[in-house]
């Protein structure tokens, strides 16, 4: 599998999957994405049925890695997807399940559930690809003799998820921009807490899209990015993308355990990644009936799900909400769908994405934008009253405490149930992240595992910076040395 640039670089000479890896954004800006979808047959997908997660992932990513020994790429799944590491169970959950669907009742004619994926080292989804990433990252840098400095951004878990993924591995640093005073207290502990040597936590004035932006301009300039190795963990990363895929089939496998054979799925979108996967998984040809994209008050995704108007906002202008991690106008896996949807046209996609630096771009009049229905996208939006309600009705309904970004994505599922059909909607962390949100919804604290009694009390290292790029530049420069 070889891989292009969404921006048309690359075409003429396609990278290698453990290039896409360490490069992050593609030589023009773009995103990297695959010359050719891989495919998966009935038969595979009955053959996958019943292998564990690590079999699963391994049976996934081989058909995206073209350069990694299929006995070390095995390995390198096994050892990532192991009790071990997913053992933040709640009570019910094995750890050796690593994602355990949890049915909570049938609503309207239609099987309801909850995916955990928050059972990882930082309680968040993204450690499901990121350990893997982590792993990768340190296989692929010790088979080149080289290093690399992570530059990412992150609006809650990310940071978190690559921080506890990447400390401590051979040549790698990580300066991780978060908005300054916008995560929740839980949120910052885990980040601000480590003291490890390669993690470097700067938090900017601003809000996610103004961290995002340093990042992507220090990245567009190529001279640096080369001098300092500039590589990222976050959803820009194609590697970290597909690992996201494999819980679509596992939660497909659980979902169709009783016969049923179409399953839609109901994912919280901020950066767009999480439902990308999922995409991806529908692309290959996992049977997915509808992929529901739930946002909050930020509703940039949904506007353009249901007008094909795509107008980012200002930094001004993006909400603060109590499911922080969604408070985003700038997508940044957004453009990787908007590549696929316009067929891969890469000029396109060019004159688009220069367009949404002038505040966006209107698809509604464009024959792509129907394409939209075909790739089974719909969407909604939830606010915090609707947060709320949620996690009381689920708490109560079914005892089970959710936080509100999942509560965000049930509120809009709950919208596109289809009798007979599953809906499996995406958890995407842990309550106790949270806990102002659930005790304002519960009037109890969220339940919290054992290991992380205490953790806003341990000592914080991290520095505050404007969002100017020379700046972050300069502190790159001075820490890399």
């Amino acid at each position: 599998m070889r891989y292009i640039s969404t921006r048309g670089a690359l075409a003429d000479a396609p990278q290698g999957f453990s290039d896409s890896l360490l490069g992050g954004l593609a030589p023009d800006g773009g995103l990297t994405w695959p010359v050719q979808m891989p495919q998966v047959t009935p038969a595979e997908l009955e053959a996958w049925r019943h292998l564990s997660y690590a079999e699963l992932a391994f049976a996934v990513l081989s058909k995206f890695v073209d350069d990694i020994e299929p006995a070390t790429l095995k390995a390198l799944c096994e050892k990532t997807y192991t009790p071990q590491v997913y053992c933040n169970t709640r009570p019910g959950e094995r750890a050796a399940d690593i994602t355990p669907l949890t049915a909570l009742g049938v609503e309207q004619g239609a099987p309801l559930s909850l995916l955990a994926l928050s059972n990882g080292p930082t309680l968040a989804f993204k450690d499901m690809a990121m350990q893997l990433l982590g792993n990768l990252f340190e296989h692929a840098l010790a088979a080149r003799g080289e290093q690399i400095n992570i530059l990412g951004a992150t609006s809650g878990d990310t940071g978190s998820a690559a921080e506890y993924a990447l400390r401590g591995k051979r040549g790698v640093r990580v300066f991780m921009l978060s908005p300054h005073g916008r995560m929740s207290p839980f949120q910052q502990a885990q980040m601000f807490s480590l003291q490890d040597a390669n993690i470097f936590n700067i938090a900017m004035h601003g809000v996610f899209d103004d961290c995002q932006d340093v990042v992507k301009r220090v990245n567009e300039d190529l001279a640096f990015k080369t001098q300092y190795r500039i590589g990222a963990v976050n959803s820009i990363n194609f590697a970290r993308v597909v690992a996201q895929a494999v819980y679509y089939f596992r939660g497909w496998f659980a979902a169709t355990a009783a016969g049923a054979k179409d399953v839609s799925f109901a994912v919280p979108s901020g950066n767009f990644g999480n439902v990308l996967a999922g995409h991806i998984a529908r692309r290959m040809g996992l049977p997915i009936r509808r992929l529901v994209v739930a946002t909050n008050e930020n509703r940039v995704l949904d506007e353009f799900f249901r007008t094909g108007v795509y107008r980012v906002r200002k930094s001004s202008e993006t909400l603060e909400t109590s499911s922080p991690s969604m408070d985003i106008s700038k997508a940044s896996n957004f453009e990787r769908f908007v590549f696929d949807l316009v067929g891969g046209d890469a000029a396109r996609v060019r004159d688009l994405f220069a367009q949404v630096e002038r505040g966006g771009f209107d698809l509604s009049a464009d024959p792509a934008f129907k394409r939209i229905s075909d790739f089974g996208f719909v969407s909604g939006c939830s606010s915090h009253t609707h947060r709320l309600a949620v996690i009381r009705d689920v708490a109560g309904r079914y005892g089970e405490v959710i936080d509100p970004h999942t509560a965000d994505g049930i509120k809009v599922a709950r919208e596109y149930l289809e009798p007979g059909v599953p809906m499996v909607v995406l958890e995407t962390a842990q309550p106790v992240k949270f806990g102002a949100t659930i005790e304002a919804a519960l009037h109890r604290a969220a339940p919290r595992p054992a290991a992380f009694e205490g953790i806003e009390q341990l000592p914080k290292r991290f520095e505050v910076m404007n969002a100017d790029v020379a700046a972050m530049k300069d502190y790159i420069a001075r820490h890399v040395g």
